[in-house]
């Protein structure tokens, strides 16, 4: 059986990682960070920011919102 993780747990293991491993971590999460989110993704994250109290929170989350919706590609 897999055991699965929270958020935190895997972000304490990949500090637990070598320099190396780390770096190739943070390459894959920026590579990710660039694509486009499918619907149901924006939806949950719209869901998140509507329910959110905290201003700053909120703010972080219509950034991913909109990376989310348009990639980080610049467009003309």
């Amino acid at each position: 059986m897999v055991k699965r993780m929270t958020g935190l747990e895997v972000i304490e293991e990949i500090k637990r990682l070598p320099k190396k491993e780390r770096v190739k971590v943070i390459e894959y999460a920026r590579a990710v960070d660039n694509e486009q989110l499918s619907p149901d993704e924006l939806v949950e994250l719209i869901r998140k920011m509507v329910e959110e109290p905290d201003p700053g929170e909120t703010k972080r989350l219509k950034e991913e919102i909109f990376r989310g919706f348009y990639g980080d590609e610049p467009h003309a």
